[in-house]
């Protein structure tokens, strides 16, 4: 952390230089000589100048030559050489055959891995020979000084053109006029040496000690004045000043050349006292460094010093953790190492595996095949496709000399394995003896081959070579290695163990092709012995085969299956690359078998194949890659050895991706551009999401990865520099590789400029990679071409270490080797992707005081004028509501606009503006009350209906007590009467015997007096006799109306409670299907609003006249549609669930209202009851008549 922090307080310091030793600075004489043709120099000294740009030797009466140090491979002793025609040559400078032992050294270099060229030195002494070689050694594969900046790259030109002197040791006039061919006349270029003090004539010379640095600098900036930067110097000055002060200096460095998306603790952002800095290392003028002024001339020295480099110098070092398993990292891997050329009819070498390794690589391939000759010795070769062959054991020997030169990591072979068991034996033998301790043979005690075990990382096998080879099952392996020990003690060295002791790990299985199946291209075997037409071939020389002999041999030619009868021995130092048949991504991530899931188990896809699968089972296969090791390699169809394109399977965390090295096509440039970083060690660690189990990755997803912050990427290509030394036209080519979201190829491409490769201005507008959801994965590719559509020179640079700002791009070849002078000047404009119409949103998380609301500015206004903010009352926002068109007449609000407002209506859609899916207002049904129920017709009605049916009892039951009643009085009446009567007869005839006074007479008196009276006793008796039946029958009729009126109102109460339960279910489906109705009534409008918004953005799109490229407005209709889909979706399952939680809560209120009733309408029923009870009729006291 505290060493981020320094390294930003101040310019990183990019040491590139090398030491070089005191003795090659002053030199030493050698004789040189080259094998082929042969060419044979005596006496020539040699020297290596102060920074190791290049080796330069001159002899006597011969002009100078130079070799740049980043073209050479490898420096080397030799042995003495057999040609006699250079024995005799070396013999003639007064040395013999037996001095030259120890005294030989051998200089590689090329452009490529391929074209080679050897030149021989022969040193006075075997010391000298061996100071030479050890310091030379040190000097090459600096890959730092591949990246120096264009004004180390100008210094070096001018040091080769101080090299490069005639017969006389002076500069021709002629060398210095070919650097500015391509551009200006030798008129002009004559005319600048004139004024410089410089001899200008065309046949000159100029001494090496006149022709400084700083007069071939000014020389460049007048013949190729840089208009380009002298226009964005004016325009950071202003009018009114020459010069850029320090206030301009910080802003130019903070707003242009920094990458707005660097934390600003990590990556401050400069100050005056580092823009000071700048202006004492880079101006020129005493005086203007005093004043604290910066000049164009100093402007432009630091716009190509190394601190405007394009990438982050600190990149090129070893940066990444080395500490995780090797699945964890993708590996530079090379395909047929062994060729050179195409895969019929080619050439095999020794020297190209010195040369990949020495490259970088990680893991070559050996495809290893029984010798012909006597001695057996095993050979690599393309089988049967008539290539030449290389000794097994040579190859080793140079894989051990080279392994560990550029990088100290662990080397994979990619062994496939076609010997029979005795040859394999001297496979493992030759490995054992010649690697030594380099060689891995036994697993790491820490990280055991167990399931599950993840693999060792790449520090943990430092200096270690590894076999990439099928293995036997343990058991077996112990049981024949034990077999085969014994049988070689006791001199037996050709056992052969039986064919059914051979079985393999279980992992390995039996394949018909592991490695190569797709390389079946007929139905017919070449014989080598029986097929004519084989012999016909083999009859030519390899490489010389035309194309009707090699045309004959594809259509002829199957592939041969690598074995798997494997010798326990070879099988016994296979550890943490076993080779196994791949039976699908369950299976080896152990689903069905707990044995299964082991890491040290990997296997081999061709491209189809591995293609296949990304199309399949693109997230199991990075969630295998997580665990496993995985190798491609090209179809067999790529007969020219040409490449398929890497990006597609590192993009899925294919750790092997192999190539034919000794093809620099595109596919290559992107390999080498990708493995240049972390110090060109040859492994780089994988993004965290395609290495933690816990993560999901779709390689082919068009939206941005969770936790991985999607970019936008700018380049103005705005002119060249030293493009060509020949006038031609010239154009550029801005392309994209990444996800296949992020990939764009072939669409940006600058005007061409004719006739000037020296210093062409293309000011092109921006080319804008608009939405890199991966930065992490993606490359910028650069690349310069002619009116003929050929490759001047490209370059790679990693989107994650690129800087922001205007920078110089040095070119590279086609083998990624670098050009010197050329270079292209570009402004890059790095930032977070915004989605359109989220800028407002992105600008006020960035500085809210800018976008306070209207009321709250409005606050801040009154607060400047005196009025605080408790003295302003609370008010309801009382806006006029918009109504029907042209009613209105209010003025729109004016207020200032934000950078994110001020953008072009056509510049894309807003989602805020476009969207109309504002979410619907929740639907709030009324409650139903049993008051509400009552209040409903149906109820009214049946109360009415009960209450004449009450009415109508009521008057029944009137009537019949009225009668009876009446019938109760009638009977009584009648009663008394006949009494009366009967006691009238009885009293007169009672008064007629008073009348009378006699003796009968008293008696008849007395008889009737007793009979009067008990007429009247039975009276009273017979009437209260009545009175108590009539009282029971009045009893028994009240009962039979209290029944009546209690079943008639529990009827009339079941009948409401009915009544009003239907009721509220009628209610409460009209509720449902009302609710329902409006759900889909918003859903209508939710799909036409949002087919109505994709329209409209897709039309913005179209009518976007700021979007010229076709492909990009289908990128951005695509990206649209994709968001849109995305969105919609969203919204559709938001309104679902919301519509679904209304309708869920509109039942439970439902359910609650239901049980409410319920226990309403039971309560009614009770009170009913009670209140009939107590309301019951009591039997009925007549009182008696007297």
């Amino acid at each position: 952390f505290l060493c981020l922090i320094g390294q930003m307080a101040k310019a990183y310091e990019f040491n590139w230089k090398r030491l070089v030793p005191h003795f090659v600075q002053e030199g030493e004489y050698f004789d040189r000589f080259d094998e082929d043709p042969f060419v044979f120099e005596p006496h020539c000294f040699f020297k290596v100048d102060a920074f190791a740009f290049f080796i330069t030797w001159k002899s006597e009466g011969k002009e100078g030559q130079v070799l740049e140090f980043s073209l050479i491979n490898s420096i080397r002793n030799t042995n003495v050489p057999k040609d006699p025609k250079i024995l005799s040559a070396i013999e003639s400078t007064g040395k013999s055959e037996s001095d030259l032992d120890g005294r030989i050294i051998c200089i590689c270099s090329g452009t490529d891995l391929v074209n080679l060229s050897f030149m021989y030195i022969v040193a006075p002494t075997i010391s000298i020979a061996k100071q030479w070689t050890d310091s030379l050694r040190l000097l090459i594969h600096n890959t730092r000084a591949n990246n120096v900046c264009p004004m180390t790259c100008l210094k070096k030109h001018w040091m080769k053109l101080s090299s490069l002197t005639n017969m006389s040791g002076k500069i021709p006039v002629r060398s210095i006029t070919r650097t500015f061919a391509s551009g200006k006349t030798e008129k002009v270029i004559f005319q600048v040496l004139k004024d410089l003090g410089l001899p200008s004539g065309k046949n000159d010379e100029i001494e090496p000690d006149v022709f400084t640095f700083d007069k071939f600098y000014s020389l460049t900036q007048k013949i190729c004045p840089r208009t380009d930067i002298e226009a964005l110097f004016k325009n950071l000055c202003g009018d009114k000043s020459d010069y850029l002060n320090i206030d301009q200096l910080v802003s130019f460095l903070n707003e242009n050349q920094r990458d707005p998306r660097l934390n600003e603790i990590l990556f401050p952002f400069h100050d005056s006292k580092r823009a000071r800095q700048i202006i004492e290392t880079y101006e020129t003028d005493e005086k203007l460094r005093i004043k604290g002024v910066m000049s164009f001339d100093g402007f432009c020295r630091y716009l190509m010093s190394d601190e405007n480099a394009p990438v982050f110098l600190d990149r090129l070092e070893l940066y990444q953790e080395m500490d995780h398993p090797l699945s964890h990292y993708f590996i530079n891997s090379s395909h047929n190492t062994y060729l050179t050329g195409r895969q019929f009819g080619g050439k095999s070498s020794v020297e190209i595996y010195r040369q990949v390794l020495l490259s970088g690589c990680r893991c070559v391939e050996l495809d290893c095949w029984d010798g012909k000759g006597e001695d057996q010795e095993p050979i690599i070769t393309h089988g049967k496709a008539m290539c030449t062959d290389v000794l097994f054991k040579e190859v080793i020997q140079a894989i051990k000399e080279t392994a560990f030169v550029s990088s100290e990591y662990p080397v994979i072979l990619s062994f496939e394995n076609h010997c029979s068991r005795h040859q394999q034996y001297k496979l493992a033998r030759y490995c054992e003896d010649i690697f030594g301790d380099m060689l891995l043979k036994q697993s790491l005690e820490v990280f055991p081959m167990v399931p599950g075990q993840a693999l060792p990382s790449p520090n943990d096998l430092k200096g270690k070579i590894l076999i990439k080879n099928r293995r036997l099952k343990p058991e077996v392996e112990k049981k024949q290695l034990e077999h085969f020990r014994k049988h070689m003690e006791a001199g037996e060295t050709n056992t052969i163990m039986s064919e059914d002791e051979n079985e393999e790990d279980p992992g390995s299985g039996e394949l018909v092709d592991e490695a190569h199946p797709e390389r079946i291209c007929g139905n017919l075997v070449v014989s080598q012995t029986n097929n004519s037409e084989g012999n016909m071939l083999g009859a030519r020389k390899a490489g010389e085969t035309n194309v009707a002999d090699e045309q004959a041999l594809i259509q002829s030619y199957t592939y041969v299956a690598a074995t798997t009868n494997i010798h326990p021995y070879l099988s016994n130092i296979v550890n943490y690359a076993q080779a196994v048949k791949f039976q699908g991504f369950e299976e080896a991530e152990g689903k069905f078998c707990i044995k299964k899931n082991i890491h040290h188990n990997m296997s081999s896809f061709s491209e189809s194949v591995g293609l296949g699968y990304l199309r399949t089972n693109a997230i199991e296969f990075v969630n295998y890659n997580k665990r496993q090791m995985s190798r491609i390699y090209p179809k067999g169809g790529r007969v020219d050895s040409s490449n398929y394109m890497p990006q597609i399977f590192w993009n899925a965390g294919c750790q092997m991706v192999a190539l034919n090295f000794q093809t620099p096509d595109l596919a290559m440039q992107l390999n080498q551009g990708k493995f240049e970083y972390n110090g060109s060690c040859g492994y780089l660690l994988k993004p965290d999401f395609m290495r933690r189990p816990d993560r999901t990755f779709d390689p082919f997803s068009e939206t941005p990865v969770d936790g991985v912050i999607a970019a936008t990427c700018s380049v103005q290509v705005i002119s060249g520099q030293f493009l060509s030394d020949k006038k031609i036209g010239t154009y550029v080519e801005v392309d994209m590789y990444g996800l296949p979201t992020d990939t764009i190829r072939k669409e940006f491409r600058t005007r061409m400029v004719m006739n000037n490769g020296l210093n062409p201005v293309y000011n092109e507008e921006p080319f804008v990679f608009r939405k890199v959801i991966l930065p992490d994965l993606a490359v910028l590719r650069i690349a310069v071409y002619d009116d003929n559509n050929k490759l001047i020179g490209q370059r790679i640079l990693p989107l994650d270490g690129l800087q922001a700002g205007y920078r110089h791009i040095s070119l590279r070849n086609e083998g990624n080797n670098p050009l010197t002078l050329p270079t292209i000047f570009c402004n890059i404009i790095l930032k977070t992707y915004v989605p359109d119409g989220f800028g407002a949103i992105v600008d006020a998380l960035s500085d809210p005081k800018k976008f306070l609301s209207i009321c709250e500015k409005r606050t801040d206004q009154m607060r400047a004028m005196g009025i605080e903010t408790w003295e302003i009352a609370e008010v309801p926002n009382d806006s006029p509501k918009r109504t029907k068109r042209g009613k209105t007449n209010h003025l729109k609000a004016v207020s200032p606009q934000k950078s994110s407002e001020r953008q072009d209506a056509s510049s894309g859609p807003n989602p805020n503006v476009s969207s109309r899916n504002v979410p619907p207002k929740p639907v709030n049904m009324p409650q139903v009350t049993i008051d509400d129920l009552k209040q409903m017709k149906a109820y009214i009605k049946l109360v009415k209906k009960q209450l004449k049916e009450v009415n109508a009892l009521a008057k029944k039951h009137t009537e019949a007590y009225t009668t009876l009643q009446r019938s109760h009085c009638t009977q009584v009446d009648k009663m008394a009467t006949q009494h009366e009567k009967e006691k009238r007869v009885l009293e007169k005839q009672l008064e007629r015997c008073c009348k009378k006074v006699s003796e009968y007479n008293c008696e008849t008196r007395g008889d009737l007096e007793r009979r009067i009276k008990s007429v009247t006793t039975d009276y009273k008796i017979k009437v209260k006799n009545m009175v108590a039946a009539q009282a029971d029958e009045l009893a028994e009729t009240m009962k039979t109306h209290n029944a009546e009126n209690q079943d008639l109102s529990d009827q009339h109460a079941l009948q409401q409670c009915e009544l009003l339960r239907k009721l509220m279910l009628i209610t409460q489906e009209q509720q449902t299907q009302q609710l329902t109705y409006l759900h889909e009534r918003q859903s209508k409008e939710m799909r036409a609003n949002q087919a109505k918004s994709s329209m409209e953005n897709s039309k913005a799109i179209s009518q976007d006249k700021s979007i010229k490229n076709k492909a990009e407005r289908e990128r951005r209709v695509r990206e649209l549609n994709s968001n849109n889909t995305r969105k919609f979706l969203i919204e559709r399952k938001k309104l679902a669930l919301n519509q679904s939680k209304e309708l869920d809560q509109l039942q439970t209120v439902q359910r609650e209202q239901l049980e409410q009733l319920d226990k309403y309408n039971a309560e009614a029923k009770m009170t009913q009851y009670t209140h009939m009870k107590n309301t019951e009729v009591k039997k009925v006291k007549v009182p008696v008549v007297p």
